[in-house]
């Protein structure tokens, strides 16, 4: 068997589950979601935990107070988690703003600033905001309509790419446009496992009776959607609520940040919530955990398996000429493409039709949110680097599960 068919279940997975994902798109629960709006003006407080964050909580402090919502009804809790920074004095200039409350803590973590915060406040609706992350004024009118329905829980929001420039930027900035669509639809069916840190949202009540934020093996926020999808909660998701996050500039950085990500589901859906994993849970438990877990392995594995195929491909072309003199295999028309010979393989078939679909997943997520920015250039940086990149944490994640290692946040 070659090593292309061994590629070929895990290629037809990733054309179901996207072509899944854009057939659900279509459907009624994700058309209403996208036409959704609301005049309620429940009572809101958006905290922000902050961890030597000096250079960005004030921007990002700003860009809270200039949501368009009530007054009255809105309120900003800045908790600072024990920094050794500048931190501290950042949040002072905002200590005389009426909606603004100021909180100091040793540190204890992320989950236990946000526990402080919801201590703080008795707003109907919490919401969480990394310090480096920036949000759009008409964001959180957007979030207020995805609560209209008392099943539901939790919303997330459109994460996108602040001001991307390099070509890592920009990859990252394609793949968090193609995480809109994938979001967008996959709480139509109640398929959400995590409610990311930039400016996701939920029922107070419901998380103090649910005992607060948890440690989560570094993914707080994937374990609290764990944990309400157990307790029978909804998810929600407003694709035209947008926030922009600042993203690692270095390749280094960002596989330290994925790594952490794919070791703290790995770790909370296999250990901590495997209860999830089966027919009791709709889709979540039938589809969507599943095939989050095949992918991480699978990514490995095509990786492997298009390394070994590259490997074995060159080692016959230098069979081939190494009996042809050098001073006529490298002459010009030695060298010419004739695009006729290209190989049409089934497996380079599906592999295009993989590509075609993501393409349009990306598309598709630019357009219900509204995401400033070239499309072009963060597509072609995704197609071109992705798939060398992800591998890189993806095995890491998978050695740090097998020997139990457990890497520092920063």
């Amino acid at each position: 068997m070659s090593a292309e068919m061994l590629a070929y279940p895990f290629l037809f997975i990733t054309i179901f589950f996207e072509s899944f994902v854009l057939v659900t798109f279509l459907s009624k629960p994700a058309r209403s979601a996208r036409g959704r709006s609301s005049s309620a003006t429940p009572s809101v407080a958006v905290i922000v935990p902050c961890f030597n964050e000096a250079t960005t909580i004030a921007r990002t402090a700003e860009s809270v107070l200039a949501l368009l919502y009530p007054a009255e009804k809105f309120s900003l809790i800045l908790v600072d988690d024990g920094s050794t920074d500048g931190t501290r004095l950042a949040m002072e200039q905002f200590r005389s703003h009426p909606q603004v409350t100021i909180i100091h803590k040793e540190n204890g973590g992320k989950h236990s600033a946000l526990n402080a915060g919801i201590e703080a406040t008795g707003a109907e609706l919490v919401g969480c905001l990394d310090a480096d992350s920036y949000v759009e004024p008409s964001a959180l009118r957007e979030i207020v309509a995805s609560f209209s329905r008392p099943r539901v829980a939790a919303t997330t929001a459109a994460m996108s790419v602040h001001k991307p420039k390099s070509i890592l930027e920009y990859m990252q900035y394609a793949e968090y446009i193609f995480g809109i669509t994938w979001h967008h639809t996959l709480s139509s069916i109640n398929g959400l496992y995590v409610t990311p840190g930039p400016f996701s949202f939920y029922r107070r009540e419901i998380i103090v009776r649910l005992g607060g934020f948890r440690y989560g093996h570094q993914a707080e926020d994937m374990e609290m959607a764990l944990r309400l999808q157990r307790a029978g909660y909804a998810i929600e998701n407003a694709p035209r609520a947008l926030v922009y996050t600042k993203v690692p500039h270095t390749l280094r950085d960002l596989v330290k940040q994925r790594t952490r990500w794919t070791t703290g589901f790995l770790r909370n859906v296999l250990f901590d919530y495997r209860d999830l994993l089966g027919g009791s849970h709709g889709a979540l438990g039938t589809l969507v955990l599943p095939l989050a877990l095949l992918s991480v392995g699978g990514g490995v594995f095509l990786f492997g398996v298009w390394m070994y195929t590259i490997t074995v491909q060159v080692a016959h072309a230098l069979t081939i000429r190494s009996g042809i003199p050098l001073a006529y295999a490298y002459l010009p028309k030695a060298l010419t493409l004739d695009w006729f010979y290209l190989p049409a393989t089934f497996f380079s078939l599906i592999a295009f039709i993989a590509i075609v679909t993501s393409i349009g997943m990306i598309v598709i997520g630019k357009r219900i949110s509204a995401t400033p920015g070239s499309l072009v250039r963060g597509t072609l940086s995704y197609l071109i680097l992705y798939s060398f990149v992800s591998p890189l944490w993806l095995m890491r994640a998978l050695a740090d599960i097998a020997i139990g290692k457990k890497r520092a946040w920063r």
